[in-house]
């Protein structure tokens, strides 16, 4: 179960925990989706189309060999290896690394299939580091699935279950609904399956800034959410899917009034860009920023009347040179209020906005420049500054072959750790001159172990704003090298 920490408001402090397997329910849909004062809504049709679409996931981490540091007993590391004791006097009053195994652990959440071929949304924190999963359908039907892809940015995950025929959601725009719309969230909270609780839409475009580099505009509910929610549906009264349950703000982890959904506008995005790249492809502005409202009640604390001739939009802190913004000449103290025509009142749907856009779309970007109302076109870009298809890479750009190192290397070179490079073909290590026999130790500041280790460090470089490999290692001779590995094609 994740957790998060935020002041809710002034004196409160709350946390914001994910949760597992989300809820959702429909309506009547033959019924009108508004009702009567003191009439009561009837969901149990939105229950009835929902429920069969929403599915267990069962998260399975198995025991691992790990290397880990703990802190160093000088007596006890006497008692057990004296002559080490003696011989690595380093090891005193600090750390030392040991190895040791780690069990075999469980967890649980949920997910909505969204297509009759077995494609299933739900949590990245759902499925992070999961060696098996299994999904289990309402019908109790169990399946082993597949990672497509994932995304920490949103907290978006798309597996996969092999077959055909299965219940598939229908999908809403969430930029329909309203605040006050009853809604229902359908999962399998504390592993109670086929759970469904129903609430009201109570705001939208929330922020919560549990996530400072990921994307946050989340449709805030009181439909009762909790731990196994995760991953699941949030749906209309007609039973539609309107987002995915991700998380929830309490004082004692579990449902206290409110839980938080990541918008269908943002998950068919990140879901085609899944299938179609394997990553998403996020395009951006090229600005910092906050809230006007936020900006002016900073600068009123510092004793300072701030008039932008607005109190809503997004305040433009700074312009990353080279940027979409920065070339239409956006500013420091400008105000965006719009984008294609549509209004912007916060981060947060600003945010959401460019959530649906590629790097290379055009977009108008309305803003205030001294109170005056300006509009211009801008071409998005990604976090690389270009508008090229950002793509995973494989270990093979590297062009080599690498072997985990033997006990007696880590003693002849006094290492913990490290990939040998046993074969240099053509690629990126021949470019820059790394050589058979280089041991790779770190890369990215991140100790190297394993292959997987280096194939996971490449992969995320390779999405990254600076797409580098900053390699250390130790050659055979004793000699100690650090390379720079651009990992963009030239």
């Amino acid at each position: 179960m994740k957790k998060y920490s935020k002041y809710l408001m002034v004196a409160m402090c709350v946390i914001a925990v994910a949760f597992s397997a989300g809820s959702f329910i429909r309506v009547n849909a033959a019924s009108s989706s508004t009702t009567a004062p003191g009439q009561p809504v009837d969901l149990t049709y939105a229950a009835e189309k929902s429920l069969p679409s929403v599915v267990h996931i069962l998260s399975t981490r198995n025991s691992k060999v790990q290397t880990v540091e703990v802190e160093s007993d000088p007596f006890n590391d006497f008692f057990s290896d004296p002559f080490g004791f003696f011989g690595s006097p380093q090891g005193r009053g600090g750390t030392q690394k040991r190895q040791i195994r780690t069990p075999k652990s469980q967890g649980s959440g949920s997910g909505v299939i969204i297509s009759s071929d077995g494609y299933i949304v739900t949590n990245n924190h759902v499925v992070e580091g999961a060696d098996e999963l299994t999904v289990t359908l309402n019908d109790n039907k169990e399946y082993s699935a597949r990672i497509i892809g994932t995304d920490k940015s949103t907290d978006l995950a798309l597996i996969k279950i092999e077959g055909n025929g299965f219940p598939a959601i229908t999908i809403a725009n969430s930029d329909d609904i309203k605040v006050g719309e009853w809604v229902l969230a359908v999962g399998n909270p504390f592993n109670l399956t086929n759970t469904v609780t129903a609430g009201i839409v109570s705001a939208k475009s929330r922020s919560l800034y549990v996530n400072t580099k990921g994307v946050e505009s989340f449709i805030q509910t009181d439909a009762a959410i909790n731990r196994g929610n995760s991953g699941g549906a949030l749906v209309n009264t007609k039973g539609e899917l309107i987002g995915i349950n991700a998380m929830l703000y309490s004082e004692t982890g579990s449902y206290s009034g409110y839980g938080f959904a990541i918008p269908t506008s943002i998950m068919n995005k990140v879901v085609d860009d899944l299938k179609k790249y394997g990553t998403v492809q996020r395009a951006v502005i090229g600005i910092s920023g906050t809230d006007v409202k936020n900006q002016i009640d900073l600068q009123k604390e510092e004793g300072k009347e701030l008039d932008l001739g607005t109190t809503e939009g997004i305040y433009v802190d700074s312009v990353v040179d080279e940027s979409a913004a920065a070339e239409i000449g956006l500013k420091e103290g400008d105000v965006i209020t719009a984008i294609d025509g549509k209004q912007v009142k916060k981060m947060a749907e600003l945010q959401e906005a460019l959530a649906t856009k590629r790097p290379g779309d055009k977009v108008s970007i309305t803003y205030l420049r001294d109170k005056k109302k300006n509009t211009k076109n801008a071409t998005l870009k990604n976090e690389q500054g270009n508008t090229g298809v950002v793509k995973k890479i494989d270990l093979d750009i590297l062009g080599g072959n690498f072997r985990e190192i033997s006990t007696t290397q880590k003693q002849q070179y006094n290492i913990s750790n490290g990939l040998e490079v046993i074969k240099v073909n053509d690629g990126k290590l021949k470019e820059e001159g790394i050589s058979k026999g280089f041991i790779i130790q770190k890369v990215n500041d991140v100790a190297v172990k394993t292959i997987e280790d280096l194939q996971l460090i490449v992969k995320e470089a390779s999405t990254s704003k600076d797409p580098v490999l900053y390699i250390q290692g130790i050659y055979p001779t004793g000699k100690k090298a650090y390379f720079a590995v651009p990992l963009q094609e030239n």
